[in-house]
């Protein structure tokens, strides 16, 4: 692996480090203080828009269909009465009363509910616009009655604020955030959580649940936050509790826990000094880091307590630790930063920082491993029993002759292993839906599943539809289109509701003209649905106009459709549909792109797969380049890659048989993962490279020495790496939940290529390039005899 000369500047270095240890200690610490200060600059951004770049489509046409009409921000109050009947005197009335307390709620602009939807209805030659509801506990049966059937019958309320059994109902307030300061969805959510509280106790039976943008931007900062109160100090827990059966060194364990924590921290401090902010995505580096500089600690203290129990004294144990795993350390931090680092080509900018931010700390992880950690570890005392040569085998040698022995099946065994699970990669399928983001045991999952299940659909698709000129949209052949391409889409699949413009010309209509059901359909005129557009508006409260609906000169109108928990696949279909439908029946200027949050989430999933498709390829010839200059050989380095994309593709393949379903936190597992889990291969390599050019030895005889040398180094890392992925598999944010699960699951499959098919490989083609040499030999010599 190593030249004399670098063998001899690497052990110079390792003296100096350890003649040195006082001051390298120092200027490590120093050195990694200043840039933990940083930390204190990173903010944290908890709001969806943060997963699209500034130059992202969709988020671009949703940004401009916004600027047109009012913001997209809102909570739904989703109110359950104990009796399940919406149209109770008790439940009006509650609704009556959250509907007036949420105008209190910070940044409100708008509610909507049952009991303030402006009704329409006529007297003689007058339009009465009223609330729906007033007055509720003083409502007859009768009247109440009356009320269910008119708002099962309304297109406005049906499947928006009321359902078909009218079991629940929903109160939706709209936001207006100014988005000057971090806590503004928070204090929102914290009014509106005081106030169900508050409610809920003053009415006893009554459940409230709350959805909607504003509470998923606050979920987002929730499941970070606690993310990091729990799972950092567990994974500290884990980490102490691994290294020390392992180790059973104290001294190793304090050093490594030091080292961890001066990685993370110089990590997000120069995180901050860079202007970076946290992200709920971006928080999982924490755990990685601490994970990742595990990895380097273990490697050299395992050797260093070795060297010691076989009679070196510390110091030179420290030396002998450095000088056989520089390269090797080197290496698998210089790989694991290539594959974050490939994170950068991901469409989504928190997992960009959290590439870039992951690359930092294993950088400064690797620096520390080299220098802070042997000066300390000679300065502590630290106590080993040595060891008495033995004739017999470690169990490291043992496992070593089990694989050499079993050569033939572990090789034809693991390749149709890998093979049958690789065969169900396409059984996965890339589903980006944002409530499953979260996991089942957190609230805003379980009031948006209730939501979706009992009340309406959170999803929804809106098209800006222009009139193509000023107060077009009282065009009646363009509501007509309108009124057309609404019915289109109530009648597919997965559609639960439908706010369109001309269901209110229609109510309009038909109240001006005696409420006689046989008008309610859209005017034939464009003056005459002018005078009624004009007449109701004028008749509207603060904060209940159509704003929301209408553009300001009359020219463009909003069409809102709300679907079920529908795939990512569906809603782009129910997207892409709506408009072939538009370019088909209406006219050009009527064109619109669908747009909405779900619809972002849902496009942005395959361009996130199709841009990482690159960066890991990228990363791939990097890192095979990188291992090729530094094995010097293209044989070893080519083959250094081979168990190294199987765990990958196994991973994958069996998360297709048992989930298959594919996230934006998915998306990028495999150009992350490959350069940790080379990481367990460089160190079998440069042990098996260095008996096989220093010692001599045959391939067998080499592989025997790298299970004894590293052997129990790869079993602790990868226990470590696997335990730490496998605790942010615990997070509540499923999209970093789903990362680690599949990471670890990549990393087992990864310990086993590494020690049950890796071998065998080399054994395989070492063994008959030696057959092929012999036999040219041997014809050099029967062609010398002949002649």
């Amino acid at each position: 692996m190593e030249t004399a000369a670098a063998h001899s500047r690497t052990e110079r270095y390792a003296r100096w480090v350890v003649k040195r240890r006082w001051l390298v200690l120092f200027v490590a610490l120093a050195v990694s203080m200043l840039a933990a200060s940083g930390a204190s600059r990173l903010g944290f951004l908890d709001e969806y828009r943060v997963f699209f770049g500034p130059d992202n489509p969709q988020l671009l046409a949703f940004d401009a269909v916004e600027a047109i009409y009012t913001k997209n921000d809102n909570i739904l109050i989703v109110v359950e009465p104990p009796d399940g009947d919406a149209f109770s005197a008790k439940t009006l009335a509650v609704v009556e009363e959250l509907t007036e307390e949420a105008w209190q709620i910070p940044f409100a602009t708008r509610v909507d509910s049952l009991a303030n939807f402006q009704h329409t209805w006529s007297e003689q030659d007058d339009l009465i616009v009223e609330d729906f509801v007033q007055n509720a506990t003083a409502l007859s049966a009768d009247e109440r009655e009356r009320k269910r059937s008119i708002a099962l019958a309304e297109p406005m309320l049906n499947g928006r604020v009321i359902p078909e059994k009218t079991n629940v109902t929903g109160i939706n307030v709209t936001l207006q955030l100014p988005r000057k300061e971090q806590d503004e969805t928070a204090r929102s959510v914290a009014y509106a959580r005081n106030l169900l509280t508050e409610t809920e106790a003053a009415h006893p039976g009554y459940k409230l649940r709350m959805t909607g943008m504003a509470m998923l931007n606050n979920a987002f900062q929730e499941s970070a936050m606690q993310d990091m109160a729990t799972l950092t100090p567990l994974m500290y827990a884990v980490i102490i509790l691994t290294m020390g059966l392992l180790l059973r060194s104290v001294s190793a364990v304090f050093t490594t826990v030091v080292v961890i924590g001066l990685s993370v921290g110089g990590a997000l401090g120069l995180a901050g000094y860079a202007g970076m902010n946290l992200t709920p995505p971006s928080t999982a580096c924490i755990t990685m880091i601490m994970t990742l500089a595990v990895a380097d600690c273990v490697h050299v203290l395992v050797t260093m307590l070795a060297e010691m129990r076989h009679g070196l004294s510390k110091r030179d144990a420290v030396v002998e630790s450095l000088r056989v795993n520089m390269q090797p350390v080197f290496l698998t931090s210089l790989t694991t930063a290539i594959g974050f680092l490939a994170m950068n080509f991901s469409e989504v900018p928190p997992l960009n920082d959290l590439g870039n931010i992951s690359a930092t700390g294993v950088g400064i992880a690797w620096l520390l491993a080299i220098t802070f950690l042997p000066a300390m570890m000679s300065i502590l005392p630290v106590s080993v029993k040595q060891v008495a040569a033995s004739t017999q085998p470690s169990g490291a040698e043992a496992f070593a002759d089990f694989v050499i022995r079993k050569r033939r099946g572990l090789l034809w065994g693991g390749a149709a292993v890998a093979l049958a699970f690789s065969a169900m990669l396409p059984l996965n399928s890339l589903n980006d839906q944002f409530v499953k983001y979260f996991d089942e045991s957190t609230a805003f999952r379980q009031d948006s599943d209730f939501a979706m299940e009992h009340l309406s659909g959170i999803y929804q698709i809106q098209f800006s539809l222009g009139a193509g000129e000023s107060s077009g949209v009282s065009e009646p052949s363009y509501l007509k289109t309108v009124d057309e391409f609404a019915d289109w889409y109530r009648a597919q699949d997965g559609v639960v509701h439908v706010s369109s413009i001309s269901d209110v010309f229609r109510r309009l209509n038909k109240n001006m003209h005696g409420d006689d059901p046989a008008y309610f359909r859209l005017p034939e005129g464009r003056e005459l649905a002018a005078q009624y557009l004009l007449l109701y508006e004028m008749s509207l409260p603060y904060g209940l106009d159509l704003n929301d609906t209408i553009n300001v000169d009359k020219s463009a109108t909003r069409l809102t459709i709300t679907t079920i928990n529908v795939s990512s696949k569906e809603l782009i279909g129910l997207v892409e549909s709506g408009e072939q439908w538009l370019r088909d029946n209406a006219p050009e200027s009527m064109f619109a792109r669908g747009v909405g949050p779900g619809v972002m989430f849902s496009y942005i999933s395959n361009r996130n797969v199709a841009s990482m498709l690159v960066g890991t390829t990228l990363a791939v010839l990097l890192i095979g380049m990188t291992l090729i200059l530094a094995l010097r050989s293209l044989k070893f380095g080519f083959l250094s890659l081979i168990p190294n994309f199987l765990p990958a593709m196994t991973a994958f393949g069996l998360w297709g048989l048992l989930v298959s379903e594919i996230n934006l936190g998915l998306s990028i597992v495999s150009g992350m993962c490959l350069g940790i889990v080379v990481d367990d291969t460089v160190h079998f390599l440069s042990k098996y490279l260095r008996a096989r050019r220093e010692r001599g030895l045959d391939p067998a005889g080499a592989v025997r020495y790298a299970f004894s040398t590293v052997g129990a180094a790869l079993v602790v890392t990868s226990i470590v790496l696997a335990a730490g992925f496998s605790i942010l598999a615990m997070s509540t944010f499923g999209f970093n939940g789903s990362m680690g699960k599949m990471s670890a699951v990549i990393i087992v499959f990864a310990l086993a290529a590494d020690l049950l098919l890796l071998p065998p490989i080399l054994m395989r083609i070492e063994e008959s390039h030696l057959l092929e040499s012999d036999d040219k030999e041997s014809l050099k010599d029967a062609y010398a005899t002949t002649s």
